[in-house]
């Protein structure tokens, strides 16, 4: 066995008393094996890749059990307390990590080359020559395209995927036994995910290493691994086979897990969350309708008023041309999806039409009027009727204000109710409809997770009322059960207020369920519109073709 873990604890030192993180965890990886690490934010899974390679935070501590590694020369060391000299020729060597996000794990002041050399020269003896040659081998083995310009390349100079692959080379340097792949394709498109899953298989053939990939995307597991392992509040909840475990869970996390997911639910159904699956135990407050069915789509919807109109709309970044002529209409009440991959133009056509980024030639009308050239006053007002949330639930809102302050700023700007207080109990009404409590009103966005965060953005774009709310990848950073909550809440919600959306996103399960219509976006053109069940069942383009089959875990 190359890994061994047995009976690990892991604690945080708090106000001086230990506080149990993860608890009698249990498993192994086996030679040549890919072993899935499956949970959501906060079950305990990084936390256990990084006690691996000891590279915990000084408040956390092992605080019982063995990890166990066969190293290279075949002796067993254990790495809760092997000394630390030991470790570090073991950290890169014969464990190495990929961590989630190739920005921030990327020096920005050293090229991508340079980073890959370091760690060459770090464990080997090789001339400096000798480690250029390897790392250019190293990014033709990981499919960067011209090698020579990525080794001279900053890592803002490349694309999310090339990062990634920067980063695999980094880790595949010094050909290691080990490879932890933590959360390594959540923040890629789909197309891209698939290739860096496949150039994982091939490097795991080719080079014979095990493999930990940690996920929360039950698709991405079933692609890549032999055995899973559940984590859930730091504790294995359930492990095996990956076919098996899938097809027949046994624990109601697991199966929550598995029954959250957008795919198995068709348009207007609920979607399930954990309190489904779990007796006794409540994750979420009551929601809003208790119907089984919430959305209905209304054909008649499709020949409804033409709420928004663009035409011939084109967008340049300097001397680079980001839209091409970009034509569709939005009808009142439907749910349009933007898809396509990063740099396709999606986020770029919703921040054109709220007017934050300046069109090079073309027009937009709301409800028949232009707007490219309206008044500073007509403006606001159109702002106030087209809200858009964003991606990010922890940038987009101001560290600096409360809840209640952070909802209730667009109503003192667009001078809504009387006073302090009607606007008060506006807030309050807005937080209840998007299932957060009245006591959150004076706290801050720190003190919330990634979900809660989402609901403040949704009540702060609901808070002035508006007909359309552009929705930019807003569920793509959360769980799959959290996803599964904002998506009701989103549903509930639009038809309560009378919603039109515009749905942007690249994972194409979620966009099938939502959208009535689904716009398809390559290179800032527009190459297929359609409904999503004749767009997904028969592609015309080659381009869909490809996303669609991109799409992990099609057994599932």
């Amino acid at each position: 066995m190359l890994l061994e873990i047995q009976n690990l604890h892991i604690d945080v030192n708090q106000n001086d008393k230990p506080l149990s993180l993860c608890r009698n965890l249990n498993f192994s990886v086996g030679e040549g094996e890919t072993v899935g690490i499956l949970g959501e934010s906060g079950s305990g899974k990084s936390l256990t890749a990084l006690s691996i390679l000891r590279l915990l935070a000084p408040s956390i501590s092992l605080s019982g059990g063995s990890i166990k590694f066969t190293r290279n020369d075949g002796s067993t060391v254990d790495l809760v307390n092997v000394s630390l000299k030991t470790l570090q020729s073991i950290r890169g060597k014969e464990i190495s990590m990929v961590f989630q996000e190739p920005m921030s794990s990327l020096n920005p002041v050293f090229t991508c080359g340079e980073q890959v050399l370091e760690a060459i020269r770090k464990h080997k003896n090789n001339s400096y020559k000798e480690a250029y040659n390897e790392v250019i081998t190293l990014f033709k083995k990981v499919k960067l395209p011209d090698p020579g310009r990525i080794f001279q390349s900053y890592p803002h100079q490349l694309s999310g995927g090339q990062k990634q692959r920067v980063m695999i080379a980094i880790a595949i340097s010094c050909n290691p036994r080990l490879l932890i792949a933590d959360e390594p394709t959540t923040a890629l498109d789909v197309t891209v995910q698939k290739s860096i899953l496949d150039l994982l298989k091939e490097l795991q053939a080719e080079m014979g290493m095990s493999i930990m990939f940690i996920t929360h995307d039950l698709s991405v597991i079933a692609e890549i691994s032999q055995r899973i392992l559940v984590f859930y509040r730091g504790e294995i909840v359930e492990q095996g086979d990956v076919k098996q475990l899938l097809s027949n869970a046994q624990h109601p996390y697991t199966q929550g897990l598995l029954g959250c997911r957008s795919s198995l639910h068709t348009k207007g159904e609920r979607l399930k969350t954990l309190d489904d699956f779990f007796e006794g135990e409540t994750f979420l407050p009551k929601p809003i309708h208790q119907n089984e069915q919430i959305y209905y789509l209304q054909k008649e919807v499709l020949v409804n008023e033409n709420i928004l109109t663009i035409r011939d709309l084109c967008v340049a970044f300097g001397k680079k041309q980001i839209l091409h002529n970009i034509n569709f209409d939005v009808f009142k009440g439907e749910t349009l999806g933007l898809v396509g991959e990063s740099g396709s133009g999606k986020t770029t056509i919703g921040r054109t039409i709220m007017k934050l980024i300046d069109t090079l030639s073309g027009n937009i009308k709301f409800h028949g009027n232009s707007i490219n050239n309206i008044s500073s006053k007509e403006l606001k007002n159109f702002r106030k009727n087209v809200q858009i949330i964003f991606q990010d639930p922890y940038s987009s809102l101001n560290p600096k204000i409360t809840v209640g302050e952070t909802i209730a700023e667009p109503l003192i700007v667009h001078n809504l109710y009387k006073n302090a207080r009607e606007r008060k109990q506006r807030v309050l009404e807005l937080l209840r409809q998007v299932n957060l409590k009245d006591e959150h009103y004076n706290r801050y966005p720190h003190q919330f997770s990634g979900g809660q965060r989402q609901r403040i953005g949704i009540a702060r774009a609901l808070a002035v009322e508006p007909e359309v709310i552009i929705l930019d990848e807003s569920v793509s950073a959360l769980d799959v059960s959290i996803q599964a909550q904002i998506l009701n809440l989103l549903n509930d919600l639009k038809q309560i207020y009378n919603l039109t959306y515009i749905f942007i996103s690249h994972d194409l399960n979620t966009v099938r369920y939502m959208a009535d219509r689904v716009i398809v976006l390559k290179d800032g053109v527009v190459v297929e519109e359609g409904v999503p069940e004749e767009l997904f069942e028969s592609p015309r383009s080659p381009y869909t073709a490809n996303l669609i089959a991109s799409i992990p875990g099609k057994f599932l």
